[in-house]
This record gives structure tokens, C-alpha cells and sequence, in this order.
């Protein structure tokens, strides 16, 4: 007599939350540049100057007025200004909000997809803050807009049933994958509406406010922020290599009682 087979177990599910190859280098990239703050202070103060995105460097009515970096400056710091931070906590700020929505889209893009979103992402925050700054000679640095940008992309799948802020997501795997949402019909989903409000809206009492973050008081570049966010949900599509919803799942997707975030 047989005795019965042993009841199969599920394989462990993958915590939503633990980092990709790609996202876990770009936190040990900008940890590692971080050190600056080790170099004797002028040299310090030249890697901000050389590396951060300074607005009057691009000031046509100046004259005989050198910037440290000469003209590959004024190329260059549209994305290396990404990778500097004022102190721990300006980093740690950014890298919170890079767990769940910098995991799931290095997972969805891949490595060189989501290094290059990263870099046009910053591009797109530098010129809203040059366009909003254009005489300013203060230095601008951090990542904030494109982890701006990260978040805004993350939303156009991050809604749809199995996805990360989806009440019946799967593994963290299986969660970056599913088909993205159009542009127009996510903008016609109320969760991502909320989203979008809520986000939104702390940035402008940021700005109106002018809250400062970090011990230093440094203020807050919210336009950066905000050009971050734009480029990452008009150019989601671009990098997107999962195929799109179709209209029929989109719908059912939003009746799968996954309710609001």
C-alpha cells in the first residue's frame, strides 16, 4: 500500500522590496561620491562647483566670468549634479522613495534602460530648475528629480492587478512586469489621479513654503522636481519593454477590487 504524496509547498515568494543589480549600484554610486565630504573643504567646494548644476553658467549676458569646469561643465552637470547630496539625510530621503518605486522599474527597464531613464530624468529636472533659475549661481544637486521621475513612471503599472501597489500583487518579479497602463487611460484612473494630487500638492506647499530639508537648511529644488516628474511619465513608454494593456484588461484591472492606494 502507497502511502499518499506529501502536499507540495508554494516556492517563497520574493519580498517586494529587495533591491535589483542596477538600482542597488546607483545607491552604492552616489554613497561612494558622498566621500567628497572627506576632501579638504576648497576641494569639496570645486567638486560642487565642477559637478553641480549651476544656472548663471549658462548666462549669455556675462562676460569674462569663468565657472570651474569651462564649457564640458555646462554639458556634463545636466546629469552629475544627480549624483551629489548635501549630507546622510538628503540621501536617505531620496533612497526611501527609491525602494519600492526605483526597485520596480530597474526590474521592469533593466540595467542600461534604467541608468539612461535616471540620466534624462535628471536632464529634464536641471532644465526646469535652469528655466525657473536662470540667473541663480547658487549650485543645484541631488537626485530628487529623477527619483521624481521613477515614481511618475512607476504609476503608469504600479496601479494594475499583480503590480506593487496592487492589493493582489505577486513577487517583486512578477510585480514589475505587468503591462503598463497608456498614458491617456492612466490619466483617466482615479488612483492614479489621487496620486498625482497628492504629489502634486506637497511639492507646491514645498515651493510656496520654501521648507528647507537637511541640517544645513538647504532649500528644496521643487521645479527640478517637478521636471523630473513630467519626463518620467511622458517618456515612460520609451524605455518600456513590457508590452502595453490592452483596453479590455486595462478596464478589468480597475475592477479587480484592488481599490485605491
Amino acid at each position: 500500500m502507497e502511502s499518499p504524496p506529501e502536499p507540495q509547498q508554494a516556492p517563497p515568494r520574493e519580498p517586494i522590496l529587495t533591491l535589483p543589480a542596477a538600482l542597488t549600484a546607483y545607491v552604492a554610486l552616489v554613497a561612494a561620491i558622498h566621500l567628497r565630504v572627506l576632501l579638504p573643504p576648497e576641494l569639496e567646494n570645486w567638486t560642487i562647483d565642477v559637478f553641480g548644476f549651476i544656472p548663471k553658467r549658462y548666462d549669455s549676458t556675462l562676460l569674462d566670468v569663468a565657472f570651474p569646469g569651462g564649457a564640458g561643465a555646462k554639458v556634463w552637470t545636466f546629469v552629475t549634479y544627480s549624483l551629489l547630496h548635501a549630507n546622510l539625510s538628503h540621501i536617505g530621503f531620496n533612497v526611501l522613495w527609491l525602494l519600492p518605486f526605483g526597485s520596480a522599474l530597474a526590474r521592469r527597464f533593466g540595467a542600461s534602460r534604467f541608468f539612461v531613464f535616471m540620466a534624462v530624468t535628471a536632464a529634464a529636472g536641471a532644465l526646469a530648475h535652469l528655466v525657473t533659475h536662470e540667473h541663480a549661481i547658487a549650485p543645484m544637486i541631488g537626485a530628487s528629480a529623477s527619483v521624481s521621475g521613477t515614481m511618475a513612471a512607476a504609476i503608469r503599472f504600479a496601479f494594475v492587478r499583480g503590480s506593487f501597489l496592487s492589493f493582489s500583487r505577486g513577487d517583486a518579479e512578477a510585480a514589475s512586469k505587468v503591462p503598463a497602463l497608456s498614458l491617456s487611460r492612466a490619466l483617466r484612473d482615479m488612483r492614479v489621479l489621487g496620486f498625482l494630487a497628492v504629489w502634486f500638492g506637497v511639492n507646491i506647499v514645498f515651493g510656496v513654503g520654501s521648507i528647507a530639508i537637511g541640517a544645513e537648511g538647504t532649500s528644496v529644488a521643487w521645479q527640478a522636481h517637478i521636471g523630473g516628474f513630467l519626463a518620467g511619465l511622458m517618456l515612460f513608454a520609451l524605455f518600456d519593454p513590457v508590452p502595453r494593456i490592452a483596453a479590455n484588461a486595462a478596464d478589468a484591472s480597475s475592477r479587480d477590487g484592488s481599490g485605491s492606494a
